[in-house]
């Protein structure tokens, strides 16, 4: 409260603009031309209502970010699908908005499809939902990944990273990665202060030795761009955010792995008073937050931190753009993208509109603008990080439920009910039914195969030593998805009968 008064004598006194940036991974918003790579999002699959459900849900969050519904001012945004028909595009964004002024995106979603649509890319969509929702101003830069793009096992490049900003943009740099996304560089304008942005969106497999490599190539494009603009200037304001797909201590959570991508190459740390000092010019925000806080993802039942904002020292001074003391935060929130449990509540494609978020929390921190011009003078801060971190991320606290009672049985299904509909995703089931093991363990259920995943390897043990191939088993299970895999997620021993 008390920093949010500040904002408002900052603001009336003149000197001072209060704006918020987020980042926030969509869990691949993928467009409905057709042309698709995952196999979960062919048309068969994936359509214009889905993405409705998509845009919609997408809006919904980001209004919750920022001040009074207006979202934040500068979105970084990770997983809009590579454009693989090109041919038809946004063109003109003001333009484009205009010509579409009195419809919404649930209209020109809506059967049957015009074709002067069918083929926008996605965030020619997502800027329809945003500003539909009253989230307005923004100017979209896109990363330049090419359908024709591969990655190192061979497959064509899929997802791009995105840009959404209130602000002038005054330059744009593409940072082409071998067998990973563009690095998206823009230079802003905020009321006449230079703010250089980098959107990432780095390989995936955090605890992967192998394509931590490619990380690491991820980390050395980025630094040595850093490194240009830092040496032309040791207090520019930069801003780097996105997906890095690696923990903020990676260091520490990996130490099998000789360097990392994350904090040995490109040098992200964690004590904030050092970031004043010519050795550790950048600073990771998820070190702003309690230790037991630091999570906006979930793997195996383990909060994780892919999603980052990493700022240079610059950006603690009094001139130009000034970050705002301990105001990073995850925007998570009850009733809408937060499950029960307090994990997010991912996308699912199955039913006739699909259901869910994204398998991320978005992160969002504040900051203003200083007319002092003072790059020796440094912001006062309270609890400043030390930089220690867990070797670990926390735990997943579940939330204690009487099985017995929870748990649905086929007897309580209604007559023709359709599990993969996407209403009874995250619900609790007593399962009864034949058991495959194998590589990925299954049981046939209502006529349809599911995964067995537990994510405790000691109850993943005592569910191979259960049953034998092909016995009937009888368990309580969450009905879940994985990878467009449907699955019953056995999370306690004792929900194995």
């Amino acid at each position: 409260m008390r920093c949010f008064f500040a904002l408002v004598l900052l603001a009336s006194a003149g000197w001072a603009r209060p704006f918020t940036v987020a980042v926030y991974n969509l869990e691949n918003l993928f467009d409905i031309d057709g042309v698709a790579v995952y196999d979960e999002y062919q048309p068969a699959s994936y359509r214009p209502a889905h993405l409705n459900t998509k845009l919609r849900h997408a809006a919904e969050v980001m209004a919750r970010i920022g001040d009074n519904g207006r979202g934040p001012d500068v979105i970084l945004f990770q997983e809009l699908e590579v454009d693989r028909t090109p041919e038809s595009t946004m063109g003109d964004q003001a333009e484009f908005l205009r010509k579409y002024a009195g419809t919404t995106f649930e209209k020109m979603l809506a059967a049957p499809l015009a074709p002067e649509v069918a083929g926008l890319p996605t965030e020619a969509w997502l800027l329809k939902a945003l500003h539909d929702r009253g989230l307005t101003g923004y100017t979209v830069v896109v990363g330049s990944d090419a359908a024709a793009w591969g990655h190192e096992d061979g497959n064509p490049r899929a997802i791009k990273c995105a840009v959404f900003t209130r602000f002038p943009v005054k330059s744009v740099r593409q940072h082409p990665i071998p067998n990973a996304r563009n690095i998206v560089e823009v230079l802003l304008d905020v009321d006449g202060h230079p703010l250089t942005v980098f959107a990432n969106h780095w390989k995936s497999g955090a605890g992967d030795p192998v394509t931590e490599k490619i990380r690491q190539a991820d980390a050395q494009v980025l630094r040595a761009r850093l490194d240009e603009l830092l040496h032309a200037d040791p207090h520019a304001d930069i801003l780097i955010g996105g997906d890095f797909n690696s923990q903020y201590n990676q260091k520490q959570r990996y130490p099998e792995m000789k360097q990392t991508g994350l904090n040995d190459v490109l040098r992200s740390q964690g004590n904030e008073l050092a970031i004043r000092g010519p050795q550790r010019d950048l600073y990771n925000l998820w070190y702003e937050l309690p230790a037991e806080e630091r999570g906006s993802d979930v793997y195996r039942g383990e909060w994780g931190t892919l999603i980052q904002l990493i700022v240079t020292r610059g950006l603690y001074d009094f001139r130009g753009v000034q970050y705002v003391d301990n105001s990073f935060a995850v925007a998570k929130f009850a009733g809408l993208n937060q499950a029960a449990d307090g994990t997010p509540i991912r996308w699912s494609s199955e039913g006739t509109a699909g259901a869910g978020y994204s398998d991320h929390f978005p992160i969002s921190a504040r900051f203003v603008t200083v007319d002092a011009n003072q790059p020796d003078r440094w912001l006062a801060l309270q609890r400043a990080s030390d930089g220690n971190a867990p070797a670990a991320g926390p735990r997943v606290k579940r939330i204690a439920v009487d099985v017995e009672k929870t748990a649905l049985t086929e007897a309580q299904l209604p007559a023709g009910a359709n599990l993969r509909d996407g209403s009874f995703n995250g619900k609790l089931f007593r399962v009864t039914g034949k058991v495959t093991l194998g590589a990925r363990p299954s049981v046939a259920f209502r006529g349809e195969s599911y995964e067995l995943y537990a994510p405790d390897p000691a109850v993943r043990e005592k569910l191979r030593a259960a049953w034998t191939d092909g016995a009937e088993g009888k368990f309580y299970g969450e009905l879940g998805q994985y990878k467009g895999r449907w699955q019953f997620v056995i999370r306690e021993s004792d929900w194995l009968k």
